[in-house]
C-alpha cells in the first residue's frame, strides 16, 4: 500500500477527534486544527487523540491532501474558502435545524451543495457525518468482519470520492458511493440513514427506497 493522503481535521469538539483517531489508527497522518492556537489543544489531542499533531489551521491545511470539515455548520461561514483550494473537502457537518436553529445561508438546498459552492476551488465530498460520534468509532470493524457497517459517500468529483471511499474503509466501514453530492441528501438529517449504523444491504435498501438518492 501507498503512502496515505495526510488529514486535516478542522475541529476538536465530538466528530473531530473521533475521525482523527481512527484515522490514526488506519495509518494516516493527521493533523488536528481549530480556530485558535494549537497550544491551546496540545494536552487535550496528547490525551484523546494520542499519534494526531496539534497545528494552526493553515497550517494543516496547507500540508494535506484532505481537510475534513469538523466545526459547527455555522462556523464555516468564518472559513476562508481560499485556504480549502485544490484540497478533498470531506464534509461531515449537519444542517440541523430543530437543534441548531435557522441558518438562513443554508436554507437554498442541500447543506453540502451551499459548501461546495462556496469551496468552488475544492473538492467536496460528504461523508462520516451521517453516524453518532459514539457509534461511529464503537461499530468500526476491519474489512470482512460479519457485522461491519455501512456508510454513505456523496460528490461530484469521481476521484475525490474513491480517495474517501478508501478512507471510510480503512478506518472500519464499507462505503456506500451515491449518485453525486445532491444524492448526499439521504445522509443529512431527516434523511433515512441519518442517526443509524446499518449493514451494507440494508444500508442500500433503505437508500434505494428513497427518491432522494436518484436525483
Amino acid at each position: 500500500m501507498g503512502e496515505l493522503s495526510r488529514l486535516a481535521v478542522l475541529g476538536a469538539g465530538h466528530v473531530g477527534p473521533v475521525i482523527a483517531r481512527l484515522a490514526v489508527r488506519a495509518g494516516y497522518p493527521v493533523a488536528i486544527a481549530t480556530s485558535g492556537d494549537p497550544e491551546d489543544i496540545a494536552l487535550i489531542t496528547e490525551l484523546v487523540v494520542p499519534g494526531a499533531r496539534p497545528r494552526w489551521a493553515a497550517d494543516a491545511v496547507t500540508d494535506a491532501g484532505i481537510v475534513v470539515l469538523a466545526i459547527p455548520l455555522h462556523r464555516f461561514l468564518d472559513l476562508d474558502p481560499g485556504l480549502l483550494n485544490g484540497k478533498i473537502v470531506v464534509d461531515a457537518m449537519n444542517y440541523w435545524p430543530a437543534s441548531d436553529g435557522v441558518l438562513k445561508p443554508f436554507t437554498g438546498g442541500t447543506s453540502s451543495e451551499i459548501v461546495a459552492r462556496r469551496l468552488a476551488g475544492s473538492s467536496v465530498v460528504k461523508a462520516l457525518n451521517h453516524i453518532g460520534y459514539h457509534e461511529l468509532e464503537d461499530r468500526a470493524q476491519p474489512a470482512g468482519a460479519p457485522d461491519r457497517r455501512a456508510t454513505g459517500v456523496a460528490g461530484d468529483d469521481p476521484a475525490a470520492v474513491a480517495t474517501i471511499a478508501g478512507l471510510v474503509d480503512r478506518v472500519g466501514y464499507d462505503p456506500v458511493r451515491l449518485a453525486n453530492l445532491r444524492a448526499g441528501r439521504v445522509l443529512q438529517p431527516g434523511g433515512p440513514v441519518f442517526g443509524t449504523v446499518l449493514t451494507l444491504p440494508d444500508f442500500e435498501r433503505a437508500v434505494r427506497q428513497d427518491a432522494r438518492s436518484l436525483t
